[in-house]
């Protein structure tokens, strides 16, 4: 059980990422803006989720939550600006559809960069130890999976509805006999043998 904040209260967003790491896919943030001392018994970072909480949580966030946005950056602009401008840029799309305009920003991670003139702080690990951002990891992460359950209709055979993207054994399997989809990050490693690595940012693999 997470507190909506560490500090006294005012207007926080809280905003994080999901598919840093994938092979495929775009990249996904939410920004969340929940009540003065709000708590849930299963707020915490998605990561120490099962799919099924994550799914439970997604609606009452929703519900509960003063104000809260999702956003995407598709694979094709993650080739062209790195993932990791691209995760600030998901990150300010979200902060961009918040209905009221928060007093200051905290960000999961390490790496932002200002959005507007609102203040903002990142803290490492933020998503297991503040409410707003553990919020904004859910909605990441649900809308995302959703996504790829979609998109593995379309490309079947990547097995996208299982391991949503990320570079597992089955998914890189599947590249090697079927080659790469249109929703492939072609400046990722792909393949391990792969020599077409872009950026140092693209070519590290994470869990997000």
């Amino acid at each position: 059980m997470l507190p909506s904040s560490t500090t006294p209260f005012i207007l926080e967003a809280g905003t994080d990422e999901a598919g840093r790491g994938c092979l495929a896919g775009p990249v996904c943030a939410a920004a969340v803006i929940l009540p003065d001392g709000y708590t849930h018994p299963l707020l915490n970072d998605s990561k120490k989720l099962t799919e099924k909480q994550r799914e439970e949580l997604r609606p009452i966030i929703e519900r509960d939550a003063i104000a809260w946005g999702v956003a995407m950056v598709d694979n094709n602009e993650i080739d062209r600006i790195n993932i990791l401008n691209a995760s600030i840029m998901a990150m300010h799309l979200a902060l961009n559809q918040l209905e009221v305009t928060p007093g200051q920003i905290v960000v999961d991670g390490n790496r932002f960069k200002p959005y507007r003139d609102i203040p903002h702080q990142t803290i490492v690990k933020g998503d297991a130890k503040v409410g707003n951002i553990a919020a904004a990891s859910i909605l990441a992460k649900t809308y995302r999976d959703e996504f790829m359950r979609k998109a593995a209709k379309e490309y079947p055979g990547y097995n996208w509805e299982v391991n949503k993207g990320y570079p597992t054994k089955d998914h890189r399997a599947a590249i090697a006999a079927l080659g790469p989809t249109p929703l492939h990050r072609m400046t990722f490693r792909l393949l391990p043998e792969s020599t077409a690595l872009g950026s140092d940012e693209n070519s590290t693999v994470g869990t997000a």
